[in-house]
């Protein structure tokens, strides 16, 4: 069975774009549905690079189905932009021992896709500097890693999956190198800010955003993470695992992508965004509305364009208890059917 015939009742949206699943699932079904949408066990090569940002290395982080050979035919490139809280390996390439499979890069390096990540400037094992990696830093940082990609797959174009500020940074990139974006999925995006709960607290430190580049980012704050947009949609084992990847690299991040987010938003110009669009939000997440979410939909150039809500699921979709609904939406879209000829 492929992720295609998984039970999955729709639900229209926006033009049809929209998932829903019903309701009271239990461990047993979610680890079927796991076993579903997961493609057959393949061996999965992994690779590490370093990208140059002038005086910046950005460590980056590889894996696809088998080693690559030379003459063989490319596979089509995936790139994962991580957020403002942790780093990429621990965003994207999480284990967490008895609980499921939690590596994003691994469900679609089985996909049959080369899965591409980087530590942005001052997070996990790239470059610290006194910098404040905000999101015009994250663009240049994506910049810097699609040189190697391109360099290593011969592929001039790819598909972009970004994540909270990660998606706005890979919005910023398809702004600035359109010609390298195929595809772009923008998950738990934010536009305008308008209304969000989320925003509105966090802009009670926006003077402290402006004056210091770092952020506390300690083992409380990374469980509240998955806590504060109501509980019982994350394994808590999940967050522990997180914090324990992250908090070798320190207990403070970068606030460059916070004081974005309260202070000068928006930073993606839709009508400059000329790929094919997938939004996906998850039904409780705070971070932004759908209203504003269909602001920015409904200005995309592009008609190749949805908005999916996933039920059951938060901010961080990709780690939620629900997230193969995730998995089987962004292999949807990056699998659509070419267009016939008018």
């Amino acid at each position: 069975m492929t992720d295609h015939d998984l039970p999955l009742a729709r639900r229209d949206l926006i033009k049809g774009a929209g998932l829903g699943l019903g309701a009271g699932l239990v461990s047993n079904f979610v680890r079927s549905a796991e076993a579903q949408t997961t493609p057959a066990a393949a061996e999965i090569w992994r690779g590490e690079y370093w990208a140059e940002k002038g005086n910046v290395k950005l460590a980056m982080y590889r894996k696809r189905p088998g080693a690559p050979r030379a003459g063989e035919p490319p596979l089509p490139v995936l790139f994962l932009v991580h957020g403002s809280s942790n780093s990429s390996q621990s965003s994207f390439d999480l284990t967490v021992p008895g609980r499921g499979e939690y590596s994003l890069m691994n469900v679609f390096a089985r996909y049959g896709y080369d899965v591409w990540t980087l530590d942005h400037e001052n997070y996990g094992r790239s470059s610290q500097t006194d910098g404040n990696s905000d999101i015009a830093s994250g663009a240049q940082d994506l910049i810097a890693g699609t040189e190697v990609v391109m360099r290593e797959t011969g592929q001039p174009k790819f598909h972009f999956y970004g994540v909270s500020s990660g998606a706005i940074r890979a919005g910023a990139f398809a702004m600035l190198k359109p010609e390298r974006v195929d595809r772009l999925v923008l998950v738990a995006f934010t536009y305008k800010g308008m209304d969000s709960p989320t925003l509105k607290k966090r802009a009670e430190q926006i003077e402290y955003y402006r004056i210091h580049n770092r952020r506390l980012r300690d083992r409380e704050m990374i469980r509240s993470i998955f806590t504060r947009d109501g509980a019982g949609r994350y394994d808590m084992a999940v967050a522990d695992a997180i914090a324990d990847a992250e908090l070798k690299f320190g207990d403070q991040v970068p606030s460059g992508t916070y004081l974005d987010m309260v202070a000068n938003l928006p930073l993606v110009d839709p009508r400059k965004v000329l790929s094919p669009v997938l939004l996906i939000s998850g039904e409780h997440d705070k971070n932004a509305t759908l209203a504003d979410l269909y602001d920015f939909l409904r200005q995309l150039p592009n008609g190749d364009r949805q908005l999916v809500t996933l039920p059951d699921v938060a901010h961080s979709t990709h780690l939620a208890i629900n997230r193969h609904l995730l998995w089987h939406a962004v292999h949807a879209f990056l699998t659509m059917p070419p267009r016939a000829a008018a």
